[in-house]
């Protein structure tokens, strides 16, 4: 049987598992920390603005379950809050157990406090990954999901040092670039000066640190809005934020929190000084980054060049998704590549050709812009998401951005290619 390797646990690596186990691989997903998703216990927006297309694509195109957990874990649907649309906000605190008992069930091999550390190669092709135990984890085809935060060098050199994020450097060790270990030099994303990396995008405060009228706001509506003192104001943070969908005014004249199971915090960092100037947060304290009165965790260091089958280029054997595929921002954009990358590292295995998800659906146009301006100087400025920014943008000029489920499940049938990540290759 085909052994897939995958090398990273987070949404994109998920999504990579179940595409492969039901092309027909045996899949082995090894994580460095003790728990899957990553930066997805901390994120929890879904399906705002041009995301509903791309989730009910990914769904006609037979990549559902993970959809159907979001769904499922939703605290609220329909939301609207600035800039954005009919997001859906799943719950931090539930969704990891619900994505590993789906993986266990399906017979996906996990082994979490595995850290892959570097490669074996035989000329341009990968014959295992070493572990931090010395271990060599042997396969046929292998997906690297990695992610492009840490090592907490990374975070001192480009931000304010380890913010004491989520991904937890200090305790299960950084994140090695499996791609570069086998001679592809990765790619960095920059901001717009030119520095290399940028600050992920928001923070999670106690929600219990609240006061109960905006713990109540936040349970019944899902989001609240408070207006940040004049003198407070600080629009050039704007620049700093991963998530350009965010790099609104509002959310430099606004504190907007969103109701993820904690409270979500759309800023960077922000001083726990003046946050607590605001009323209503004279005691709030932070979840996630504990450090985030100072900082954040620093992203967009290590994407691997790839073709639009998600094959990085260079190596035989190895395919990338998440945002070691690219540019990218959010779980649906991760969900997106590690499902065409699973299927792939099949296709691959068998010699077969790889598929490319066609243009004129958003899922397959955003994969293909990405890698062309990420060829581009000023590409590597850009973030893209089907959220907002520049893709978000394309998506309405070029129709790509719908609503309608029955429309979007006809598109794919008309292009045949319906239910295709549910097709069992071997």
């Amino acid at each position: 049987m085909i052994r897939v390797v995958i090398i990273g646990g987070g949404w994109a690596g998920c999504a990579a598992a179940v595409a492969a186990k039901k092309a027909g691989a045996k899949v082995i997903l090894i994580e460095r920390t003790d728990m899957l998703l990553g930066l997805g216990n901390v994120g929890g927006i879904m399906r705002n603005n041009g995301r509903y297309t791309a989730a009910e694509e990914c769904i006609a195109l037979g990549a559902k379950e993970l959809f159907a957990i979001t769904d499922k874990a939703s605290r609220h649907v329909n939301i609207d809050f600035p800039g954005h649309k009919h997001a859906s906000l799943y719950d931090v605190t539930k969704v990891e157990p619900m994505v590993r008992i789906l993986l266990k069930e399906m017979g996906i091999e996990m082994h979490f406090i595995s850290r892959a550390i570097d490669v074996e190669m035989d000329g341009r092709t990968i014959k295992g990954i070493y572990l931090q135990n010395e271990e060599l984890l042997e396969g046929d085809i292998f997906i690297e999901t990695t992610g492009s935060t840490g090592p907490m060098g990374n975070c001192l050199k480009y931000g304010n040092g380890c913010s004491m994020c989520i991904l937890r450097c200090p305790s299960f060790g950084p994140r090695i670039s499996i791609s570069q270990k086998t001679g592809v030099a990765d790619i960095l994303g920059q901001r717009g000066d030119g520095s290399y990396g940028a600050f992920s995008g928001s923070c999670k405060l106690n929600k219990d640190s609240l006061s109960e009228e905006i713990r109540d706001a936040l349970n019944s509506k899902g989001v609240v809005v408070l207006p940040v003192p004049k003198e407070d104001i600080n629009s050039d943070k704007l620049s700093l934020k991963v998530c350009q969908q965010y790099a609104l005014k509002e959310y430099a004249e606004n504190i907007v929190l969103l109701d993820t199971g904690h409270a979500k915090l759309m800023t960077p960092f922000y001083p726990l000084e003046k946050l607590r100037k605001i009323k209503g947060l004279e005691f709030a304290r932070y979840e996630d980054p504990y450090a985030g009165g100072i900082g954040n965790s620093i992203r967009y260091l290590s994407t691997s060049p790839r073709d639009n089958g998600m094959k990085v280029k260079g190596v035989e054997n190895l395919l990338c998704a998440g945002e070691k595929s690219g540019l990218f921002v959010g779980h649906t954009e991760a969900i997106t590549t590690g499902s065409l990358a699973g299927h792939n590292a099949v296709r691959l295995a068998l010699g077969l050709h790889l598929l490319e998800l066609p243009r004129n659906l958003a899922v397959g146009d955003l994969i293909a812009f990405a890698n062309e301006r990420i060829q581009q100087k000023d590409g590597l400025k850009e973030r893209f998401t089907f959220a907002g920014s520049t893709y978000f943008k394309r998506m309405n000029e070029k129709g790509l951005y719908i609503l309608d489920k029955d429309k979007i499940a006809k598109k794919v049938r008309r292009i045949d290619l319906y239910g295709i990540f549910n097709e069992k290759i071997i």
